[in-house]
């Protein structure tokens, strides 16, 4: 298999999706090859509606703070970034940039390509949608748990001193 259709296979973005479709949907993408300390993407960039889909490497997600740039999480292969902006949201929503971190392959779509496929393959478009929701989802999950935790920590509760 190719190197694309291997990484949607991990991804939860084909989750849904036969041998077909997930082919379909793999000549939609670009394949971008980036250095150690890269920048993927970053506040201000002028194509901002990109679905980004780590395939090998590394990507360090970081924003910015009073005290430099704070790294919040690093992406494995089969992990979406650009999801907010790709399914509709403003430029000005990005506050992160994406470094990649060792030698990093993205898989690219931008969502006009995406698009095109409503009319032809609007079940495809769902599905992949569904996935796109799922992995919002698991990132905000994290995110509850992390911050649950933390306060647990913090405030001594639940058993934790």
């Amino acid at each position: 298999m190719s190197l694309v259709v291997d990484t949607l296979r991990i991804s939860t973005v084909t989750d849904e999706l036969g041998d077909f479709e997930v082919g379909i949907v793999a000549g939609m993408f670009d394949v971008k090859n980036y250095k150690s300390g890269e920048i993927i993407v970053k506040p201000g960039d002028e194509r901002p509606d990109n679905l980004y889909i780590l395939a090998h490497g590394g990507i360090d997600v970081k924003i910015e703070s009073g005290e430099g740039d704070f790294s919040i999480h690093v992406l494995k292969p089969g992990d979406l970034a650009g999801m907010i902006t790709f399914v509709g949201g403003a430029a000005e929503q990005i506050s992160a940039t994406l470094y990649a971190v060792g030698d990093t392959r993205v898989l690219c779509m931008e969502r006009e390509k995406f698009e095109s496929l409503i009319n032809s393959h609007p079940k495809l478009v769902y599905r992949v949608m569904r996935g796109l929701a799922r992995s919002m989802h698991g990132i905000v999950r994290r995110g509850n748990s992390q911050s649950a935790a933390l306060s647990n920590y913090i405030y001594n509760v639940n058993g934790r001193y």
